[in-house]
């Protein structure tokens, strides 16, 4: 399975936000939208960084009085790791392994394709397996056609 797989699968729908925003709009998306992460993107929507709620909690930690004026772009990772639609689900999982992240957005042909979390890469590997497992089981059982 590959990273364009995981996409048809869940959509392309990726939540972004501008570097300028507050940081208290990066809480209420996260919450308003359910998501685990932010893609922080220019007004032409080439990505500027990402941010996730471990940087706003670090930010709380660190000034908890400037939290209400803080912005983005005080908090977000610039170094985005990003992936192609043809990437698989395993070096997916190793990259997000590796370098202790959740989420991966995907870039298809230069634009924002969508983004896969490591909650959808086990979801995706989970089904790979259960139909090698039903194929396995029906061959064992002689119902798969010889």
């Amino acid at each position: 399975m590959k990273a364009k797989d995981i996409l048809a699968d869940k959509g392309t729908r990726v939540v972004t936000i501008h570097k300028d925003n507050l940081l208290v709009d990066v809480m209420s998306h996260f919450l308003v939208n359910r998501v685990g992460s932010l893609v922080v993107v220019n007004k032409h929507d080439e990505i500027m960084g990402i941010v996730a709620p471990v940087d706003v909690l670090e930010a709380v930690h660190k000034d908890p009085i400037s939290i209400s004026t803080m912005t983005v772009r005080e908090v977000m990772s610039e170094n985005v790791i990003v992936a192609g639609p043809d990437e698989s689900m395993e070096t997916l999982m190793a990259i997000m392994t590796e370098n202790r992240i959740r989420h991966i957005p995907i870039i298809d042909e230069g634009r924002l394709a969508g983004i896969v979390s490591i909650g959808d890469a086990v979801k995706a590997q989970l089904t790979v397996h259960e139909v090698q497992i039903s194929y396995l089981k029906d061959y064992i059982e002689g119902k798969y056609p010889a």
